[in-house]
């Protein structure tokens, strides 16, 4: 029996009888005849210069957190508390119902911490203990007042969609060191729910598909259908992968440059692979007691989201590039009840969070994993709603975004907002200005990071005036 490129999976099962003939022939099909493997175009690749980081965990806070309640304390917010805000602090509104409210001052105490005596409020105790770790940025601005461009701004650099998020740019210009795994990680909330814009939030746009996230959870199914639903030989199962593997290179062979195809047989490959390493990955049976409860793991309020820190660790450890989070819902999205609601999200996030950032630096993982907290915008200083249940409209103008690890000055507070925590006015930080910093700590210049897509030469930062925020790189 021939085989040639015409020859589909079908037919030739229905022509070749199972077992040791399938496996002989199988054994005949050489790499020398049918090309290098499909996931060669995930192997780890150059970086432009020397990198201070290797890898990043994205802690996507959507919803916009109150910098002026968290990171940002405003004495002045006392002192005009109840009143109209000052045209001359609030002359950097694009729209009139920014200033709209009277301005409020927060119900949370602050206090200086750890050695570099940066201001947090009491709601993230845990996360007080790490700011000697921590660059807290004060004054990022972002371009739009609502959440869905505001987060596409975020993700991706532009305001709408279609465009590939910075987590598929970073996979495309690092590639990835496990062949086992995706280079690109997406831990969205276990319960199916997903944030404001969806799938876009991790999706590739023009880049090759292969470089979207892929979603992941924990437990023994780590992603759906990963598993067959019978057991066989592990060498039945490795032969008739080989198999499978040559036949799509037959395929692949006639159809080339189609990137949809390539990265749905690579893809298949990987899920093989992953068969055996993701569920371990994903598993936290293997940490010791001490560990689970440092994330909050068992206790009803942070156990979920403990969890998926705790993963994000685990995956960063096996090689993954880019492991990003996201939050149940839109919970930093406080416009009433802040006082409780607030306090909410701070209770399930804050215990995990530090204990990330503990756990990277005790492992000795931190100095090689930039960790990135932040939303797609902050919160006006007004009160918004009943003064009872008051909480904040969205503020774009001017908040806080941290750092920790990767390269980055740990201990530093950077950048400033004006008196009352409207807008940014010091060093000022755009989205477009984060990418590129965020590119060039991972050894990426982000002028050079270039797809080349029906003759425009595509990059994250676009034609945006972007500046490499040298000041907070160590």
């Amino acid at each position: 029996m021939s085989i040639d490129q015409h020859t589909t999976r079908r037919s030739f099962f229905r022509n070749t009888t199972d077992g040791m003939f399938g496996a002989a022939l199988a054994s005949l099909l050489s790499n020398d005849v049918y090309g290098q493997s499909l996931e060669s175009g995930l192997a780890a690749l150059k970086t432009h210069f020397a990198p201070k980081a290797k890898a990043v965990i994205h802690l996507c806070m959507q919803g916009g957190p109150s910098q002026v309640d968290l990171f940002d304390p405003k004495p002045a917010l006392k002192k005009y508390n109840g009143k109209e805000p000052p045209r001359e602090l609030t002359q950097n509104a694009v729209f009139e119902n920014d200033r709209r409210g009277q301005l409020m001052q927060s119900p949370w105490k602050f206090r200086q911490h750890g050695m570099s005596g940066a201001w947090v409020s009491e709601v993230m105790p845990h996360i007080s203990r790490e700011v000697d770790e921590l660059c807290i940025v004060r004054s990022m601005y972002n371009v739009h007042s609502n959440h869905e461009p505001a987060i596409f701004k975020l993700v991706s650099g532009q305001t709408f969609p279609g465009h590939p998020t910075f987590g598929s740019w970073i996979s495309y210009g690092l590639g990835s060191e496990n062949q086992n795994l995706p280079a690109y990680v997406v831990l969205a909330d276990p319960a199916g729910r997903l944030p404001t814009n969806g799938v876009s939030n991790w999706m590739s746009g023009y880049l090759p598909p292969v470089h979207q996230g892929t979603p992941m959870r924990a437990g023994d199914s780590p992603v759906l259908n990963l598993k067959p639903d019978y057991d066989e030989l592990p060498a039945v199962t490795a032969t008739k992968r080989d198999l499978i593997s040559r036949l799509d290179r037959i395929h692949r062979k006639s159809r080339p440059g189609q990137q949809v195809l390539d990265a749905r047989l690579s893809n298949y490959e990987m899920a093989a692979r992953m068969q055996l390493e993701a569920t371990q990955a994903l598993s936290t049976a293997d940490e010791t007691r001490a560990t689970q409860e440092m994330y909050g793991i068992g206790n009803k309020t942070t156990n979920e989201f403990g969890q998926r820190c705790l993963l994000a660790r685990r995956l960063i450890e096996r090689g993954v590039r880019f492991v990003q989070l996201f939050p149940r819902g839109q919970a930093w999205d406080n416009h009433s009840n802040i006082r409780t609601s607030l306090k909410s999200i701070c209770d399930v996030t804050d215990q995990p969070v530090a204990a990330l950032v503990r756990d990277l630096r005790d492992r000795g993982l931190l100095d090689s994993t930039l960790v990135v907290w932040g939303g797609e915008f902050g919160r006006l200083p007004m009160s918004q709603g009943d003064q009872k249940k008051a909480g904040r409209d969205h503020g774009p103008y001017g908040f806080t975004s941290w750092m920790a690890g990767g390269g980055v000055k740990a201990g530093m507070v950077y950048g400033s907002t004006d008196e009352v925590g409207y807008a940014s006015v010091e060093n000022r930080v755009s989205i477009q200005d984060w990418h590129a910093t965020i590119l060039h700590l991972l050894g990426l210049h982000h002028e050079e990071l270039v797809f080349n897509r029906n003759g425009l030469g595509e990059r994250l930062t676009h034609q945006f005036e972007t500046r490499v925020v040298h000041d907070i790189i160590a």
